[in-house]
């Protein structure tokens, strides 16, 4: 069976030259907004308003509301808390931010066929329509902004015309737990969806972080807004889709003026969070799972086992798609501030997202999947 190993290895090698050079690079992890100081500010700063959909959010919401107050933006802006429906003191610890601009909307039970999140935000949406805000900020509630982070995204998306312009929150990576999973996260999503593919008006990915969405007012509306993917659980990459789709310019990048204050402080917060979302991503179908088992198998957990069992010829393919693995991973790590060396252990962090995966299909499949702050989300 010597020629099923090498003909597994060949393969293994194939998608990892493939997915170097094939994917819009995105591995190498450039596509951020380190250009931001560099663009042209417009003439006449637009008027905003940032939509901070908040569900038991006390440790951070104050933390992020102040992060948006302090925000160095020269026009107008308007700031909308929509407390939905928390019992931890969300809605007062935001009031007591205590700053003119600053309105906390008490939400409702959501809508049937609504995802707990996008109503939110439609009822901030809701309570403001009668505003001329010429952009709206989505931002969630456990988001810090540098000061200047929304004069930046103002600033990109009218020098570069783009309609949607989002940044990937730099997550926090601080925990053991955190510092071996989460730089594979932003990895893995970035090869799902190539930062520079999603940015370039002739490819057909879309994706956005929903952590920090900027979008054009008009061009969102003339979209339909929020009910065409209202119940929609990966709501950031559907609205991107939808904003995309309908002919506008978008782009998406990492940064470091977006931070996430949300600890993941062990395995079982991380698995929380992938499980959640991780069997919508594969649009809860049996036969792109065992598609999706198959090809992280061979792409991630072949290598080092051909590497370490098999001999000749077999490990030499084995070693060099390992290797190819861990010279992908290293620019991440490096900007976690990571040694490049943990690259190695990548197949092993691969199936631990591989496991957590799985038990998001099995929720599902037993009726507890796709719960958010401890409500069923829909499947629209």
């Amino acid at each position: 069976m010597i020629w099923v190993a090498e003909g597994i290895g060949l393969a293994a090698c194939l998608a990892w030259a493939v997915l170097l050079f094939g994917r819009g690079f995105f591995w190498l992890a450039r596509d951020d907004d380190s250009d931001a100081e560099r663009l042209a500010e417009p003439a006449r700063w637009p008027a905003v308003c940032a939509i901070v959909p908040a569900r038991n959010e006390a440790e951070t919401i104050a933390a992020t509301v102040q992060g948006l107050t302090a925000q160095d933006y020269p026009g107008p802006l308007r700031i909308v808390v929509v407390d939905d429906r928390s019992s931890d003191g969300t809605g007062e610890l935001a009031r007591g931010v205590g700053d003119g601009r600053l309105r906390v909307v008490t939400g409702t039970g959501k809508a049937p066929g609504w995802s707990g999140k996008l109503y939110a935000l439609q009822q901030g949406l809701e309570a403001v329509k009668a505003e001329g805000h010429e952009f709206l900020l989505f931002t969630d509630a456990d988001i810090a902004h540098s000061p200047d982070s929304l004069r930046r995204l103002v600033s990109r998306a009218i020098a570069e015309d783009r309609d949607l312009v989002s940044l990937m929150a730099r997550l926090r990576c601080e925990s053991a737990a955190e510092r071996w999973l989460i730089p594979a996260f932003v990895f893995f999503f970035q090869m799902l969806y190539p930062f520079r593919w999603s940015n370039d008006p002739r490819a057909r990915t879309a994706a956005a972080a929903g952590g920090c969405v900027l979008l054009r007012r008009s061009a969102f509306e003339a979209r339909g807004g929020l009910p065409p993917i209202r119940g929609r659980i990966i709501d950031d990459c559907a609205l991107a889709g939808l904003m995309k789709g309908g002919g506008s310019r978008i782009w998406l990048g990492l940064t470091d003026r977006v931070r996430s204050l949300r600890a993941y402080d062990d395995l079982g917060t991380i698995r929380a969070m992938v499980v959640r979302t991780a069997y919508a991503q594969l649009l809860y179908n049996p036969l792109i799972l065992l598609g999706m088992v198959a090809a992280l198998g061979l792409v991630y957990l072949a290598p080092p086992l051909l590497a370490v069992l098999g001999e000749g010829w077999v490990r030499t393919l084995g070693l060099l798609a390992w290797a190819a693995m861990a010279l992908a991973y290293a620019p991440m790590l490096r900007r976690f501030g990571l040694s490049p060396l943990r690259g190695l252990a990548l197949p092993l962090i691969a199936a631990i997202y591989l496991a957590f995966t799985l038990d998001s299909a099995r929720a599902e499949w037993t009726g507890r999947g796709g719960l958010w702050k401890g409500e069923p989300l829909s499947r629209e």
